[in-house]
């Protein structure tokens, strides 16, 4: 499950995100690269509630070893966003490879053995996944917020940051108690997440969301932690990294995939 801290990406134009975004610390990866359209979601509004969720219990993919996180979270954002594309063994170790080639150096002594979250967003910019980038929220509420209004307007999952920086989740839908992109305020009270070690989980931090259900804000913050703020911290050291210690991490979609392009 090892996933190494941010490190700083190469920087291009993004696309324009979210509207509330601007508070937050945000740095763009890539521009749009994608194939296909993303499916429609399953939707349901009421008076009180907004739900949306991308995902079907085809698209969540285990991890084949306890490194690959990363890799197999890729995998699983691509199959919602082309539903089918691939649960293979031997895609998911070539987008892990994919990942750790653009993840980035290491602390000076230290080794990486997993991929970092800059790797994470890199990869489904290369292998079609549409525009990403990598977001520091300041508050759980805030990064929910992110990653709903995402979700809402791009038709994209979203990927968090666990464990402090050590493991890699899906968040392909949300329950709110309005719509993220009409409501003037609204509270993401639930997220449908995708944990590619279902159903092992962690002694220290619990167990995996079963796939396909949607958890409580509260039980998504027992594991989606904000970074590591201390100086001490060799990861933060990297260039760019200071500017996310303390953050909640994400990594975004930041514009609409447009069809036809291979």
């Amino acid at each position: 499950m090892r996933l190494d801290p941010f490190s700083d990406p190469v920087p291009v134009a993004p696309q324009p995100i979210a509207r509330r975004l601007a508070p937050l610390v945000v740095i763009a990866l890539a521009v749009v690269l994608g194939v296909g359209i993303a499916p429609a979601p399953a939707v349901a509004a009421g008076r009180d509630t907004y739900e949306m969720n991308l995902a079907t219990r085809h698209d969540w993919v285990q991890q084949k070893n306890f490194v690959q996180c990363v890799g197999t979270s890729i995998q699983m954002m691509l199959n919602i966003i082309e539903p089918g594309r691939d649960r293979t063994r031997g895609t998911q170790r070539k987008l892990q490879e994919l990942a750790r080639s653009w993840s980035g150096p290491a602390p000076r002594g230290m080794v990486r053995k997993g991929a970092s979250i800059r790797g994470w967003a890199a990869g489904l910019v290369i292998r079609g996944g549409g525009a990403y980038r990598v977001v520091g929220a300041n508050s759980l509420q805030d990064a929910m917020r992110v990653a709903a209004e995402a979700i809402r307007e791009y038709r994209r999952p979203v990927g968090l940051l666990v464990w402090g920086g050590k493991h890699a989740w899906v968040m392909a839908g949300f329950e709110a108690t309005g719509d993220p992109l009409l409501a003037k305020e609204y509270r993401v009270t639930k997220a449908y997440i995708l944990d590619p070690l279902y159903p092992y989980g962690d002694d220290v931090w619990g167990p995996s969301p079963k796939p396909g259900t949607a958890i409580s804000v509260a039980a998504v913050g027992r594991q989606f932690i904000e970074r590591d703020p201390h100086r001490g911290n060799p990861w933060n050291l990297l260039p760019g990294a200071q500017r996310f210690a303390g953050k909640w991490m994400l990594v975004v979609p930041t514009g609409r995939i447009r069809p036809g392009i291979e």
